[in-house]
């Protein structure tokens, strides 16, 4: 079910909340996604869990982003959505970026259930960069149709080992908004790239040593380009050393592979360590 929310900062963020009794997963997706991003993970724990997942600000449906956005802003924005929904005792997800906010919002709040990290909240490094800046490019471009966007956003993805099919399409035609009589990415592009530059503002000694409850790791090894993962295991040394209560899991996918295709294996892996959680709220 999809609604809006304005928490108490007065940004209205767009949710989509699936059912389940077994605990409550509030789902925060990647740099330039939105919620559709984390759909195979929402499928397959539905009816067990309450999945949340939201388009983070200046992404999807929600509001724009505030002019001072980053990661650590975004952590505040799902502290305070949190705390909108009056959930209790939650367990954040999130993929790539969303992994850097939902550890910050972890280290903030004492209530968190459990944490999973899906390849993200390591150290960004100038690989990163060198991958990620150049697919920030159709954020600037104007489309003469939504047609020519889902192409060029298909070729770009088939490069990168995702199985394109009706569901990706549908995400990708989510992205876009009709201007006149063009089409424009939701997202704007020097905000976004902001968004990225605060990875490299983040510390993981910091703010890994204040995550108190059990975590998950998933660290995909899967090369994007250039025989090249966008993060290394080695960008996890300090992540890895300073959460207290880690399990980790390698998958040789690549990162987009990781949400794009259906990962059976990191599903029942995520599965397993819900199960094994403790309490549930």
């Amino acid at each position: 079910m999809g609604e809006y929310v304005t928490p108490r900062s007065g940004r209205t963020l767009y949710v989509h909340d699936t059912p389940g009794d077994q605990g409550t997963i509030v789902a925060a997706h990647g740099l330039t996604g939105n919620h559709k991003q984390l759909h195979f993970y929402q499928q397959a724990l539905f009816g067990k869990y309450r999945f949340i997942s939201y388009d983070i600000l200046g992404r999807g449906n929600s509001d724009e982003a505030d002019p001072a956005t980053s990661i650590f802003t975004h952590a505040d924005d799902i502290v305070d959505l949190i705390e909108a929904l009056n959930i209790d005792r939650p367990i954040l997800m999130g993929y790539s970026m969303g992994a850097y906010i939902c550890s910050l919002a972890a280290g903030r709040l004492s209530n968190v259930e459990q944490l999973i990290l899906l390849d993200g909240a390591g150290e960004a490094d100038e690989t990163t960069q060198n991958l990620v800046l150049p697919s920030l490019g159709r954020l600037e471009k104007v489309y003469s149709s939504a047609e020519e966007y889902v192409e060029e956003t298909k070729n770009l993805y088939q490069n990168l080992n995702i199985h394109w099919d009706s569901k990706l399409e549908e995400i990708a035609r989510y992205e876009i908004k009709q201007d006149g009589s063009n089409w424009t990415h939701k997202s704007d592009y020097d905000l976004t790239k902001q968004d990225f530059e605060s990875f490299y503002s983040f510390n993981p000694a910091k703010v890994c040593s204040a995550i108190s409850c059990e975590t998950l790791l998933i660290i995909a090894t899967g090369a994007m380009k250039d025989n090249k993962s966008l993060f290394k295991e080695e960008s996890y040394t300090e992540t890895r050393k300073n959460i207290q209560h880690l399990q980790t899991k390698i998958t040789p996918v690549n990162h987009y592979e990781l949400v794009f295709n259906k990962q059976q294996d990191v599903l029942e892996h995520i599965q397993q360590f819900l199960a094994n959680g403790g309490t549930k709220s």
